[in-house]
């Protein structure tokens, strides 16, 4: 195979790797100071070692693992004082990407949102845990696209993929799932209707939930004692 299929075949492996692990750390199958032993997910994923160092490289980059003396990666423990900040930065952008999408919605963007949010609601019905995770990535990628600005959707998504070891609680959780279907349909609903207040408030309410859970587990599970 020549050099450039092979490092492109190399890096379409580490993509991969890099999101399945991503998806198991916000969903709580991968939890906050677990070690990530390159061997045994080069096994267990059946990949080359290296290929799970650059992922894990990858994750580091993003602040989802880290590396610790002599531990090795890790998934990393965020502290909730900066769960704290980075959500309060993603309140004021995600609004205000809300608050610039364009009303009346066009139909070639209410259509596409309808139809993630139907595909999130069956995932959820049918406790597809990692499917439900996928369509809200694609719901809200879509949604904040709408606004028109690439340079604020950049950051938003930027944000929070820094913080979804934070939905490590919540995304898996039948009760927090199902708040995340309605709160969806509810946005759905509020473009359709015109109301832009309403969608506003739903995006601000809908940080809320995975944001206190994973603060509250932190600090009951893992405060360090003295």
């Amino acid at each position: 195979m020549p050099d450039t299929a092979l490092k492109a075949q190399t890096a379409d492996r580490v993509r991969s790797v890099a999101a399945m692990l991503e998806e198991e750390i916000v969903l709580g199958w991968l939890l906050p100071r677990e070690r990530l032993v390159e061997e045994e997910l080069a096994e267990r994923l059946g990949v080359k070692r290296h290929v799970v160092r650059e992922a894990l490289a990858e994750l580091e980059r993003v602040g989802l693992v880290e590396r610790i003396p002599n531990r090795g990666a890790v998934v990393r423990l965020l502290d909730p004082a900066e769960v704290r900040q980075i959500y309060s930065v993603r309140e004021v952008l995600e609004t205000l990407a809300a608050e610039q999408i364009p009303l009346p919605i066009a139909p070639d963007v209410l259509g596409p949102l309808r139809a993630l949010q139907q595909l999130h609601a069956e995932a959820v019905a049918a406790g597809d845990a990692r499917g439900a995770f996928r369509a809200n990535i694609r719901f809200h990628e879509t949604l904040f696209r709408a606004c028109g600005n690439p340079h604020l959707v950049e950051l938003i998504q930027g944000l929070a993929q820094k913080v979804h070891g934070a939905r490590s609680i919540t995304a898996a959780s039948p009760e927090h799932l199902a708040l995340a279907r309605d709160e969806h349909a509810a946005m759905v609903e509020a473009l359709a209707a015109g109301d832009r207040g309403r969608l506003v408030a739903l995006c601000r309410q809908h940080l809320g939930p995975s944001r206190d859970a994973y603060i509250a587990a932190v600090e009951t599970r893992f405060a360090r004692r003295p």
